[in-house]
C-alpha cells in the first residue's frame, strides 16, 4: 500500500526540517541548532553532532509523489509515501467450470 521512511532527529524540531520531491529524489533537510542556554566552551566533550544535514533518497517508480505525507513525534519522523494505484496488486477471481 505504501512505503514508510523513519527518521530518528533528536533535538530536532518539526520547524527546522524540511522535506522536498523533485523528479523521483525525496530530499530532508534540516538543522540540529546547539544547544541556546549554554556557550559551547562549557562543554569538555560533545556526543552529539550539531549544524545542517541533508537526506536524499530516490523513490521507485512506484511511488505517488503527490500522496507523500509526513509527521512528527517526539524526534521521529515519518514519512509515508502512497504506491500509484496501478502498482498495487490486484486479486484475480477464479471462475470454476461446473
Amino acid at each position: 500500500e505504501k512505503f514508510v521512511i523513519t527518521m530518528e532527529l533528536p533535538g530536532v524540531s518539526a520547524d527546522d526540517v524540511d522535506i522536498s520531491v523533485e523528479d523521483s529524489t525525496l530530499l530532508v533537510r534540516g538543522e540540529r541548532k546547539f544547544y541556546s542556554e549554554q556557550d559551547e566552551d562549557s562543554f569538555l566533550r560533545i556526543e552529539r553532532r550539531f549544524g545542517e544535514f541533508t537526506r536524499s533518497l530516490t523513490l521507485p517508480s512506484t511511488a505517488d509523489a503527490e500522496g507523500i505525507q509526513a509527521s512528527f513525534d517526539q524526534g521521529v519522523l515519518t514519512i509515508e509515501v502512497p504506491k500509484k494505484e496501478e502498482a498495487k496488486p490486484k486479486r484475480i477471481s477464479i471462475k470454476a467450470k461446473a
